[in-house]
This record gives C-alpha cells, sequence and structure tokens, in this order.
C-alpha cells in the first residue's frame, strides 16, 4: 500500500512538473499547438517535429460524419461540415426562447418552429402561412411571435430581408423620438436615403445606421471559419462518447543516438519532456471532457445544462483554478447541438468566480439605484459592471440580462418614472 502511494506521488510530481514547465502546451489553442511545440524544439538536434498532417490517419466510422480517408483533405473537410454557423445559431437562439418573451408553450413551439426556418446568415426564409400550417395555428399569431425576435440575439435576426434586419436593430438603439423616426423613414427608403440629407440630424441618423449588422448573424459566420474543436462527443451504440481532435496534434521523433555525453542526456530529457507535456495535455483534456459529459449528460441528450464551477474540476484532479482555467481557455467541443467554448459550460464564461447570477442581481440593485431624471444605459451599466467585477461583458450582454430580468431599455425606464 505505501509503495503504491510512493509511486503515485512521484508519477504525480513529475506530471506538475511537467505541467508547470510546459504550461504554455496546455493553455495554447489547437491551432497554435504544432507552432509552439517546434519553437520549444527549435534547438533540439534530436527532435524532429513533423505536422499531424502528415501521417496517414486511420478510418474513424466510430465518429458520425467523419470522412473516411486519409491525408489532410478528410479532416479538414470534416472540420468544416461540423462547425457550422447554422447550428451555432439556433443553439443560441433556442437558449433565449423562454417565458419571458414567450409565455405559452404554444407561442414557444412557434418560435421554435420558426428558428428551424432561419438561414445560415440569420434570415427567415419560410412564410407565416408555412409556420402556421406547421403549429396549426393562424398567420397573423406566426407574425406576432415573430416580431418578438427583435429582442433577441444577434440583433435582427429573423428580419424577413435587410430593411427589416435595420429596423429590428434600430428599435432596440437607446435614441430619442425624433432621431428614431428619422432612422425608421431612412431604412424605410434605403435606397433614395439621400433625400433626408436636408434633415439636420442626417449625419447622425446615418452614424447609427452604418453600425447596424448585415447579415445579422455576421458574428456567427466568422467564427464558423475560425473554430476547430479540441473534442468530439457523439452517441453510439455504447451511449454517449467523447474522443480527442487528435488531427491536429504534431507528431515527434526522437533519434536516441549511442554516444554517451552530458549535452546528448540533456537534449535527450528536453525531448521526452515536449513528449509529456503533449500526452499531458492530451490526459488532461480528455478528463476535463469526460467530467464535462458526466455534469451535462442531460444536455448532450437534448436537456439544459448544469451549473458547473472551475473549483470543482480543479478539486477533482488536485490542480489549481488557474491551471483549469488556463486548460480549457479557447478550446472547443462539438456535438450534435453544436460547437461550444468549454468556458460555456460552467458558471461564468467571464470569471469562474462570478456567476451569472450575482451578475444579474448586481445589475437589478444598479438600475434600482440609478438616477431617475438620467437612467444608466445598457453600455454604462456595462461599464460600471466590468469595473466593478473585473470583466469584459459587451453591451449586448447586459441588454440580455436586462430583458431577463424584465427590466426595460433606459428610455423606457425613463418614460416610466415620469408617469409615477
Amino acid at each position: 500500500m505505501k509503495l503504491r502511494q510512493q509511486q503515485q506521488n512521484v508519477q504525480k510530481q513529475k506530471l506538475s512538473h511537467v505541467l508547470q514547465s510546459w504550461l504554455p502546451i496546455l493553455k495554447a489553442d489547437i491551432e497554435d499547438l504544432e507552432k509552439m511545440v517546434k519553437e520549444y524544439a527549435s534547438d533540439n538536434p534530436l527532435v524532429e517535429v513533423k505536422s499531424g498532417f502528415e501521417r496517414e490517419y486511420i478510418q474513424k466510422s466510430s465518429v458520425p460524419g467523419r470522412t473516411q480517408s486519409s491525408g489532410e483533405g478528410g479532416a479538414s473537410n470534416f472540420i468544416e461540415n461540423v462547425v457550422t454557423a447554422q447550428t451555432s445559431l439556433y443553439d443560441a437562439l433556442k437558449e433565449q426562447i423562454t417565458s419571458t418573451l414567450f409565455p405559452t408553450q404554444r407561442s414557444q413551439e412557434i418560435a421554435e418552429a420558426i428558428v428551424e426556418n432561419l438561414d445560415d446568415e440569420g434570415y427567415f426564409i419560410a412564410s407565416c402561412e408555412e409556420i402556421a400550417q406547421k403549429c396549426e395555428c393562424d398567420p397573423e399569431q406566426v407574425e406576432k411571435i415573430r416580431e418578438r425576435f427583435m429582442h433577441l440575439e444577434p440583433a435582427g435576426v429573423g428580419a424577413m430581408d435587410v430593411k427589416e434586419c435595420f429596423l429590428f436593430q434600430l428599435f432596440e438603439q437607446d435614441i430619442d423620438g425624433e432621431l428614431y423616426d428619422l432612422c425608421a423613414a431612412m431604412i424605410r427608403e434605403l435606397e433614395s436615403m439621400s433625400k433626408y440629407k436636408k434633415n439636420p440630424r442626417y449625419d447622425e441618423a446615418l452614424k447609427i445606421i452604418r453600425s447596424f449588422k448585415n447579415p445579422p448573424a455576421i458574428e456567427y459566420l466568422q467564427a464558423s471559419q475560425q473554430i476547430k474543436p479540441d473534442f468530439y462527443v457523439f452517441i453510439d451504440d455504447k451511449g454517449l462518447q467523447i474522443e480527442l481532435n487528435s488531427d491536429y496534434y504534431p507528431v515527434i521523433e526522437i533519434e536516441n543516438p549511442e554516444l554517451e555525453h552530458e549535452y546528448i542526456r540533456q537534449k535527450l530529457k528536453e525531448a521526452k519532456n515536449i513528449v509529456d507535456s503533449l500526452d499531458m495535455r492530451k490526459a488532461t483534456l480528455k478528463k476535463i471532457g469526460l467530467m464535462i459529459i458526466e455534469y451535462q449528460y442531460d444536455f448532450f441528450l437534448g436537456g439544459n445544462l448544469r451549473p458547473m464551477l472551475l473549483q470543482d474540476f480543479a478539486e477533482e484532479f488536485g490542480y489549481n483554478i488557474s491551471t483549469i482555467s488556463r486548460a480549457i481557455a479557447n478550446k472547443y467541443l462539438s456535438c450534435d447541438r453544436g460547437v461550444f467554448e468549454l468556458r460555456s459550460f460552467f458558471s461564468s464564461g467571464q470569471n469562474e468566480e462570478v456567476s451569472q447570477n450575482a451578475l444579474k442581481e448586481r445589475l437589478k440593485q444598479l438600475v434600482e439605484q440609478e438616477n431617475r431624471e438620467k437612467p444608466l444605459s445598457d453600455q454604462k451599466l456595462a461599464d460600471m459592471i466590468n469595473k466593478e467585477f473585473d470583466l469584459s461583458l459587451g453591451r449586448r450582454t447586459i441588454t440580455k440580462y436586462r430583458k431577463q430580468l424584465d427590466i426595460g431599455s433606459s428610455s423606457d425606464r425613463k418614460k416610466f418614472y415620469k408617469l409615477t
């Protein structure tokens, strides 16, 4: 028993040493991994680093969607097929279909049907009649539900064309009524908006309109071109499975000369450390992936996310929270529901010690304490919360939290304050 404990302690010390010495390899995202390993091996004559794509791949029929071919084409084509903007956009929207905007089961069913009829740019490509027929309701009811999409993120999603997309985005702007009406008129006559040049606020309105996104889901399209997942989660006859994306891991070949020399021994030790660090990265990420599956089993089968803390993972592995935080930074997981950043599975994607509930509670307090003559804008609220919690939340995140708390915009609150 003591011998086994001693062996475990020695092994743990070795792994900890490797982690501390080569922590950047653990932290590196999958695309920078090969470059970083080559930098470490650049002054070591005993090491040759080959691209992961240069080796022959084993056919991986266990993962649905994997191309059963060798070489770069099969792997890269699979990644491009898995990381689609459509699945990511759909998942983000379905998370927002809650009782706040869609209070009844019927309204949520209609909203989900609308989401399923968006293209990958975020535009509604069906007709209200088609959705009405599918959901057994009136087209007018579908249209009312679709109009509520102006409150969802990304702004403008669910619109039928670019003009409506801009009107959706305009609705969320914290501007006065005169400027709002001018922007709306210019959008409705987008092709000939220059006719409004004589209006003294034309330039101000033009600046606002130029800030709008087209297509509405452009950020998802851009992200989908960059993301390469670190894990694949899939279901087979054995249940829920996880597989590391080893396609991007470099192949390290070590020459072991018979010559006995201190320099050779040192370089050989450094070479083995590189191999150990890569193995440690794989083992650590695999453990994290398995724990995520254990915690989020229902989510991968179509259910809801459970709250998770980095502290739980740190205690399980015997590492510091900072080590776990580095391990999941810029890492992604691909499953049937889309592609997700590992941080999104934890209580807060910004700061592991701050939960969304805490942020929402503070947001609520700031609004309750605000100057009723000059209510706080979403950007001002974001600045205050970021400074207090040392975060980098965007204005749209605060807007989303505010809507979830059923708090009106600053202009709506100002009108309400005047009435009361």
